[in-house]
């Protein structure tokens, strides 16, 4: 039989898309039995051109599918693009009604009735696992048969709507083939559709989550059972993806991947052992699963980056989402993972609807604490209604639509804007399209919940020291905090809606923050205002392009160099000693108040990395006299007066020289520029 695998139309300039494994495991075991088998991923054909996005987008997707002249025509079924797939089934099955459209995913397995109830262009839903169901359905269609007594389906047969048995999960992964990439276009055009450094290939390492948090599909799904691939198995595929498709990273795609920590451990040695540790992966992992020996393990094995699941900075919502983890060691982690060379990403939800402001706040200040460590990218969300979950099943009856959370997202198909039929679709079917839906909480408005969702990140990346200092000082809500300040932003830059850029943060929080200070009475907190000006010099700095070169140039100075200081360089004096600060900081120590103790502190920005330096009085003056315009000796001769201590000027001469040859290693000066011949 012809079948067609369809990957439905998503886009999301945020996000990068990856090969459908999920497709591709079907497509795999599909053809090894002899049928015909075409992969359509519509996601990489926006990024391409090849599909155009607009109004008629679902007849141009029907007509492309039809264009491979399927008998049976299969979708991955996700949360953001179920809508997508209904619309463009049922423009299939108007031009070919005899052909055979089937549905799969989390999305589709817990709403399997309401579907194939709803919309008659829908013949059969796949239910959880779906490699030998699959299969078994398309040997069945093979062969004149319908869709009875293979368990995992549910289907609609004359007018009643048949749910088969649920399908025994497969014991041992391995069993499954090796996913054979060539049903999907090459690695490479992924990497540049998507302007992305390497070509990634996701590596599926596991299946299922023994936990029960209330929001998460994939423990349900999985039927709260854990298996994964044997590390063999695994590192063999690596192989395979690097050699044979050119694969350059992995994402490993197992909520679970650290929670036994036998078999990371074997996984990274076998890695190692085979070389393939020059190829980064990505992770991810759950704080009390890891320490700083896996961590290291994991580095010397390639591991880049990994996703924390936080959730909440209040004990009383970890609770209510049934999240057994300790917050507690947050900080000892990031530091572990951030030493270790591996950048986290840390993922915090905001605005269940138990929630009070306080637990909010909590998680705000979570956020803000974990910013203070640096190194780390944060994800901000707010709850997403997933079907089969226990807060579908609790709130599924109180959902209300207002704002678009980051799950709904990339249906956006007409100039920007989502397509009015699928809006009219959405509004119609609640239960069937819960994730574009919300349930109003006790602490905050859905609207600024959208708000804090949507542009605190910022804050976390570039104010985080500032913020929460401001908050303790002020004794103020961090939620209100920043509702306020986006508000004054609004007035000041006379906007109709609201909005946040980093440059917005760069140019405006000072001046927010001293508006703040004429208007308030705080009581100690003399550091804040250096606290802001030591992050604003960051930012700043960070304007200036690192890789400015010259020609010509002397690495060794002489008495005719005319150094000059790079503008990726900042300068900058503070009244208290910033770096002890900002270690206290670190440390999670809040202190009131700290002593006058004046330092000069260096900015550095190359290679995307910021480095912070403190010098004493003569740095800061030599530094500032390297322009580009004046030579050594005169520099010199200049800092005499005041930094020679009697010293002989040819002496003196020779210590500006060292100076010059120390800034110059630390890459705060430009390599040395002649006045003329030595």
């Amino acid at each position: 039989m012809n079948v067609t695998l369809v990957f439905p139309p998503f886009y999301l300039e945020s996000m990068y898309n990856l090969p459908p494994l999920g497709l591709i495991n079907l497509g795999t075991i599909t053809a090894m039995s002899g049928h015909s088998v075409s992969i359509l991923d519509f996601v990489l054909q926006i990024r391409t051109r090849q599909l155009r996005t607009g109004k008629y987008i679902y007849d141009d997707c029907a007509g492309m599918i039809l264009e491979e002249d399927p008998d049976v025509i299969g979708f991955s079924a996700q949360c953001t693009t179920y809508p997508a797939i209904i619309k463009i089934a049922c423009k299939i099955k108007e031009r070919r009604p005899r052909v055979k459209i089937v549905v799969g995913g989390h999305n589709a397995s817990f709403v399997d009735r309401e579907t194939i109830s709803a919309f008659p262009c829908i013949d059969t839903v796949i239910r959880s696992e779906g490699e030998i169901t699959f299969r078994e359905l398309i040997n069945s269609y093979e062969n004149g048969r319908d869709e009875t007594g293979i368990a995992g389906l549910t289907f609609r047969k004359g007018e009643t709507i048949v749910r088969n048995c649920d399908r025994r999960l497969i014991d041992d992964l391995d069993d499954i083939p090796i996913a054979d990439y060539s049903l999907v276009p090459p690695l490479t055009e992924y990497r540049d559709a998507c302007e992305l450094p390497r070509s990634i290939a996701i590596l599926e390492v596991g299946r299922g989550c023994p936990h029960r948090c209330v929001y998460c599909s994939e423990s349900v799904m999985w039927q709260r059972r854990t298996r994964m691939f044997s590390v063999e198995r695994l590192v063999r595929e690596m192989h395979h993806l690097h050699e044979a498709h050119g694969a350059q990273c992995f994402l490993l795609a197992y909520d679970q991947f650290t929670a036994n920590r036998n078999f990371v451990e074997n996984f990274c040695r076998l890695v190692i052992q085979d070389k393939l540790n020059q190829l980064p992966w990505y992770c991810i992992s759950r704080l009390d699963t890891v320490d700083r020996s896996l961590l290291s393990l994991m580095r010397e094995a390639g591991c880049e980056s990994m996703c924390y699941g936080i959730d909440s900075g209040s004990r009383k919502t970890l609770e209510f989402i049934r999240k057994n983890i300790d917050v507690e060691i947050l900080h000892r982690r990031i530091i572990e993972t951030t030493d270790e060379g591996i950048v986290p990403t840390l993922s915090f939800v905001i605005g269940f609807p138990e929630e009070e402001k306080a637990d909010i706040d909590a998680t705000l200040i979570l956020s803000l604490k974990t910013g203070i460590q640096g190194n780390a990218n944060p994800l901000l969300q707010m709850p997403t209604v997933l079907p089969g979950t226990d807060l579908f099943f609790r709130y599924k009856d109180k959902l209300v639509r207002h704002v678009d959370t980051y799950f709904s997202l990339g249906l956006e198909f007409d100039e920007g804007r989502r397509l009015q039929s699928d809006d009219k679709l959405i509004n119609a079917y609640p239960i069937l399209f819960s994730s574009f839906y919300n349930i109003d909480g006790k602490g905050l408005s859905l609207s600024e919940l959208n708000l804090i969702t949507t542009f605190f990140p910022l804050i976390i990346d570039l104010y985080p020291k500032s913020f929460l200092l401001l908050c303790m000082a002020l004794k103020e809500s961090v939620s209100d905090l920043f509702l306020s300040f986006l508000n004054w932003l609004k007035n000041r830059k006379r906007k109709q809606s609201i909005s946040l850029t980093a440059a917005d943060c760069y140019m405006h929080f000072t001046d927010f923050f001293e508006c703040l200070l004429r208007k308030s009475e705080i009581s100690g907190w003399g550091h804040l205002t250096d606290i802001v000006k030591y992050e604003t010099s960051s930012l700043k700095v960070g304007e200036f392009s690192p890789k400015n070169k010259r020609s010509n140039t002397d690495l060794y100075p002489t008495e005719k160099s005319r150094p000059e200081r790079k503008k990726n360089v900042l300068v900058a004096g503070f009244e208290h000693n910033i770096p002890t600060i900002v270690e206290d900081l670190k440390a999670g120590v809040f202190s009131q108040e700290y002593p006058v103790d004046p330092v000069w502190i260096v900015f550095l920005h190359e290679d995307d990395e910021l480095e912070v330096i403190e010098i004493n009085d003569f740095g800061k003056d030599f530094l500032n006299l390297c322009d580009g315009s004046t030579n050594i000796r005169d520099i010199a001769n200049m800092l005499y007066p005041l930094y020679s201590q009697d010293m002989d000027a040819d002496d003196f001469v020779k210590e500006c020289k060292e100076a010059l040859a120390m800034l110059s290693d630390l890459k705060l000066l430009h390599p040395a520029l002649e006045t003329g011949p030595k």
